[in-house]
């Protein structure tokens, strides 16, 4: 049993590539944040433009930073969570960045609710002209399940104790936080919290919002086989996202 009296430390993760355009914003909304027992890591993967400048202007608020090769987004994740001390774990990459309240809001709901280990909330969406639209979570298990992610990744606070159990897989490309929430909802779907509230900005230039059908159909299957999904269910999965194409194109 939690003890409410005591203020968790929670572990914000930021990993960064070459990310000096957006990386400052990033960090801004780490360090105003209105909950304060944060221990902030960042994870550079050798960044050769001014990513680094950036980090040690900030430094004093930075409870960790490295700066070395890695073999992409998710094994700088796992690497991350490795370092981290805090009962919660945030991941804010060097694009996003969060409402100041999020840290607050997501202790909150940890504390009040001891069995669950996967906080998760509401998105705003930012397109290259800066414009801002809200992604609900879709509460739909079929769509989650046989079409894609549902859950937004970006706004998730996790447990330790749920990373103990499992981490990123480094083998795909994009779709490894799918993975990574399919995982934990087959195990055991009552150990997520939604939180009707958008608490993370996040733009739409990554490497998930760019995939090709192929792609996402190649790395869809594997990431649900991995995750433990059943052989029919991961070919049904294929012929859902098969179907919402093909209505897509005729739409447009």
């Amino acid at each position: 049993m939690k003890d409410n009296s005591i203020t968790p430390l929670v572990s914000i993760i930021t990993v960064v590539y070459n990310g000096e355009k957006y990386l400052e914003q990033t960090i801004q909304s780490v360090i105003n944040q209105t909950y304060k027992n944060i221990e902030y890591i960042i994870i550079d993967g050798g960044s050769t433009d001014g990513t680094l400048d950036i980090v040690k202007k900030y430094e004093e608020h930075v409870s960790y930073w490295v700066s070395e090769p890695d073999k992409g987004l998710y094994d700088a994740m796992n690497k991350g969570i490795g370092l981290a001390n805090g009962e919660l774990i945030g991941m804010i990459n060097s694009d996003d960045w969060y409402e100041l309240n999020v840290v607050e809001l997501m202790v909150k709901a940890y504390i009040n609710n001891p069995t669950k280990r996967i906080f998760h909330a509401d998105r705003y969406d930012i397109d290259e002209n800066g414009n801002k639209k809200i992604k609900k979570f879709h509460p739909s298990e079929f769509k989650f399940k046989y079409y894609g992610m549902t859950y937004n990744h970006p706004s998730m606070f996790i447990t330790k104790e749920e990373y103990s159990k499992h981490l990123y897989n480094t083998n795909l490309q994009a779709l490894s936080d799918f993975q990574f929430v399919l995982e934990g909802y087959l195990k055991d779907k009552s150990i997520f919290f939604y939180i009707d509230e958008a608490l993370v900005n996040y733009r739409l230039d990554g490497i998930s919002a760019q995939m090709q059908l192929l792609t996402a159909l190649k790395e869809g299957y594997r990431s649900r086989k991995n995750a433990g999904m059943i052989l029919h269910e991961n070919i049904l999965s294929i012929l859902v996202r098969l179907a919402m194409f093909a209505i897509n194109k005729v739409r447009n």
